[in-house]
């Protein structure tokens, strides 16, 4: 199955490490860092030009989006049953 990441995006659901929100995420090092590290690898690809809300972590790429992670959230779970937190 695919989820819908923004713009013409999709993803393959099992190929999706992390879903993460820009906003509580980016004011760590650690993420900057990454999100950094992967720029320069050419790894990361914006979906939309709109304002980023959430970042998508597989393992090949880092997609940046406008959809928030919430909304991807509950398309995950639409398909899956699953939040994929561990509860």
């Amino acid at each position: 199955m695919y989820i819908h990441i923004g713009g013409t995006h999709a993803v393959r659901m099992r190929d999706i490490i992390g879903i993460m929100d820009i906003e509580n995420t980016s004011t760590s090092k650690v993420t900057r860092d990454f999100l950094r590290k992967k720029e320069k690898e050419g790894k990361v690809i914006t979906t939309s030009y709109d304002l980023p809300k959430s970042f998508v972590v597989t393992e090949e790429y880092v997609y940046i989006t406008p959809v928030t992670s919430q909304t991807l959230e509950k398309r995950f779970k639409l398909f899956t049953g699953k939040t994929g937190r561990k509860e």
